[in-house]
């Protein structure tokens, strides 16, 4: 007498049969060609960064509708995170002001021998770049400031290191610093030897390298001492 399969067969054995459907259903569908789906693949523009500045983010990826068969499009869309990105190069900063869609979709297509690449989904990425210059600032304590009790003063030179920094970034940007940066020694009634490092009053800007944003001054405070009356 046979017998009858418990619940725990019945559910074991549909899942299985579940399964295998999904298989062979997945094995016929990925044999197919002249599918199409959208990728997005990284993307690096290059140009001269000695000589020119982005003022916008640049773009990391690209997404590119491609057509092919199933094997071929699942391989792309699993492994193109960690692909080597297409290399877009702007000769010229000044001059351009968007990638050219129609030259970005000829280099992925040499990237793409297997598929056959549409179109890029974006017309154009825009581009923003500006020259890049430098410029020396030098600096300077703010001596009449420095605030001292009545009968001292200052009895040293003011040492201030470094006394030149370098900026550098957009022009539009680097010329609005200042021609001279004039630190403020912030300490109230100075009566001995002062020895800090202070903040270079500086904006703060992604465009811009600043060679330091702190520096270091010292000097020496003594009191007067008393004439004896004559």
């Amino acid at each position: 007498m046979s017998e009858v399969p418990s619940g725990k067969n019945k559910i074991k054995t549909f899942i299985g049969c579940v399964l295998a459907a999904t298989f062979f259903w997945l094995m016929n569908v990925l044999n197919k060609d002249n599918y199409s789906i959208k990728l997005s693949y990284p993307l690096s523009v290059e140009y001269d960064n000695s000589a020119y500045v982005p003022l916008e983010p640049l773009p990391k990826r690209v997404s590119v509708n491609v057509s092919g068969n199933g094997w071929n499009l699942l391989r792309k869309s699993w492994l193109n995170f960690n692909a080597a990105p297409v290399v877009y190069k702007v000769n010229n900063p000044n001059m351009s002001s968007y990638i050219n869609s129609t030259a970005l979709t000829d280099q992925i297509t040499e990237l793409f021998p297997d598929l056959h690449v549409n179109y890029v989904v974006s017309d154009t990425f825009e581009l923003s770049f500006e020259r890049k210059i430098r410029r020396i600032i030098p600096i300077r304590v703010d001596s009449a400031g420095i605030d001292i009790p009545e009968g001292y003063a200052i009895s040293s030179i003011i040492n201030v290191s470094p006394s030149l920094i370098s900026v550098d970034g957009p022009v539009s940007l680097i010329r609005t610093y200042p021609d001279t940066i004039r630190i403020r020694i912030p300490v109230p009634k100075i009566q001995s030897h002062f020895d800090e490092s202070l903040p270079i009053p500086l904006p703060v800007s992604p465009l811009v390298e600043v060679s330091h944003r702190s520096v270091y001054v010292s000097f020496e405070v003594a009191q007067f001492l008393n004439q004896p009356n004559q």
